[in-house]
């Protein structure tokens, strides 16, 4: 809730701002997540005792909560759940690089490789790891602008894997050498495992390395996720998983290579660059994951990234919960390419050099009230716009599309976000 000059109240109840809205004291500010504006107070004749913000970092999506903190009580007033879109960049990033590449080996005029002549500031980050850091960033602004933040508690990993093996602290991009980087990776695995294959045993032949989980799969490169294996065993073996190829040595060969952990290095990766960000912004505190768990099943509430948030730092007691959770998946604005390319990279369709028509981009949160035909009724959602006029709108039962541009009204621009609500788990299952 804002004041008449746009800076932040007090956040107030559902039921006290459709009050406010019906008896014309407020509007609407903006829709999602939904903010209303005071026409007839300012910040300086209200009461405003704060509020303070919770975040669970995670590699696929980040838990903030927004409540209140009284005598080491707690109530939650808000909760997002932000969807990061890592695989997506990472997906875009290799086929930008698979077209670069076609295009140097094709029988074309020649272009200089250029992939090794950049330089990288110190702690610097991996695009998709960035990203994590920025998003979590903005959406901590955001609130910052829409209520009243006080302070800010961050859950640091629950412990670190790479550090532990590495014997000394880790930061950035120590994180994505791996704890071989330097060494022999097949000397490495033969000394470990005494030059043998690890599914029938044998010695003295020659060993190919394996992947534990089939890259296929969705195992990595990780060294956790090889093993030496005769020739003839890795044929047999093909791309399936270890429990089906060798179900009664599964659990042997897994105790021995343990389980790959990329989104717990993702985490480590960006955690001190996230606090120095949140620490420059606001005041930050921080706390472990083992707290986060205790604080957490101390009150019997169901493990989500939204209650790990409220349930961040210290703490005596948490007294309210919100039962609805906004989720925010990250969408992007668009690409500026104007191209598009088969899967060759060669050109095949140009789309057209302006975003907006009648008004709307895509991406636009849009309410259409259609009168007759078979699309009659009422759509809200997020707009795909054509010169036509005729627009798709995607809702939360579908896409309809064909929808004139006549019966839209914009209710909230693109800001790169796609927007749903979900129940949040309020209790743990009982044991």
């Amino acid at each position: 809730m804002l004041d008449k000059h746009h800076r932040p109240l007090q956040p107030c109840a559902p039921a006290r701002a459709r009050k406010l809205l019906k008896k014309g004291r407020a509007v609407v500010h903006r829709h999602t997540p939904f903010v209303i504006r005071l026409k007839d107070r300012t910040a300086a004749t209200s009461k405003v005792d704060g509020v303070e913000v919770g975040i669970d970092p995670g590699s696929k999506h980040t838990g903030i909560a927004v409540f209140t903190a009284a005598q080491g009580e707690r109530r939650a007033r808000y909760a997002v759940q932000l969807d990061h879109r890592g695989a997506t960049i990472r997906k875009k990033l290799e086929q930008r690089a698979a077209y670069r590449r076609g295009r140097r080996s094709r029988n074309l005029r020649y272009r200089k490789p250029r992939f090794n002549n950049r330089t990288r500031s110190k702690g610097w980050l991996a695009p998709t790891l960035q990203h994590r850091v920025a998003t979590t960033m903005s959406w901590t602004n955001r609130l910052a602008r829409w209520a009243p933040v006080r302070a800010v508690h961050v859950e640091r990993a629950a412990f670190d894997t790479h550090a532990i093996s590495a014997g000394k602290p880790l930061e950035g991009v120590e994180y994505q050498h791996g704890t071989l980087h330097g060494t022999e990776v097949r000397g490495y695995l033969l000394a470990k495992f005494g030059h043998a294959c690890v599914y029938c045993g044998i010695t003295n032949v020659p060993l190919n390395i394996d992947h534990v989980q089939p890259r296929s799969r969705g195992g990595s490169d990780r060294i956790s996720n090889l093993v030496p294996a005769c020739i003839p065993c890795n044929e047999a073996k093909s791309n399936r998983p270890v429990e089906e190829f060798a179900p009664k040595r599964a659990a042997d060969i897994l105790r021995r290579a343990k389980a790959p952990l990329r989104d717990a290095a993702a985490v480590n990766s960006t955690r001190w660059t996230l606090w120095r960000a949140l620490d420059a912004m606001l005041p930050t505190h921080t706390a472990s994951g083992g707290r986060t768990k205790w604080n957490r099943t101390r009150w019997g509430l169901s493990k989500s990234h939204t209650l790990d948030a409220l349930a961040v730092g210290k703490l005596d007691s948490i007294t309210e919960i919100v039962t609805r959770v906004l989720v925010a998946g990250c969408t992007g604005r668009g690409t500026h390419a104007r191209t598009r390319t088969d899967k060759h990279g060669f050109p095949r369709l140009r789309m057209p050099r302006q975003k907006t028509f009648f008004g709307y981009t895509t991406g636009d949160l849009v309410r259409a009230v259609v009168p007759t035909g078979k699309k009659a009724g009422t759509h809200t959602g997020r707009v795909a716009v054509r010169a036509t006029g005729s627009f798709n709108i995607t809702t939360t039962n579908g896409t309809v599309q064909g929808i004139r541009h006549t019966h839209v009204r914009l209710l909230q621009r693109a800001d790169g976000y796609a927007y749903t609500t979900q129940p949040e788990q309020l209790r743990a299952a009982a044991r």
